[in-house]
């Protein structure tokens, strides 16, 4: 249990930035979800506009400390060669 000032502060900051971070990562995850959805429907059109609006809320993931670079560029890929593949 935090017992100084400081660690008590620290406590109460790490609870707002968990709750930031987890809206954060859930926001991606559903538009991670909708590209797949598009995939797997075979709709060429409505998966690479979604390819398109999630890559920058992944990166934006990036730049918060949500995902790490590799990962989101790993993610990327693969989602945008699945993409390509449908034609």
């Amino acid at each position: 249990m935090a017992n100084t000032p400081q660690s008590k502060k620290r406590a109460r900051q790490l609870e707002r930035r968990t709750a930031v971070n987890k809206a954060r990562r859930s926001r991606i995850r559903t538009h991670l979800r909708k590209v797949e959805e598009a995939i797997a429907s075979g709709d060429s059109a409505a998966a690479k506009e979604a390819l398109k609006v999630a890559q920058p809320e992944l990166m934006r993931g990036v730049t918060k400390g949500v995902y790490h670079k590799n990962t989101a560029a790993r993610k990327m890929s693969r989602l945008a060669a699945r993409v390509k593949s449908l034609g």
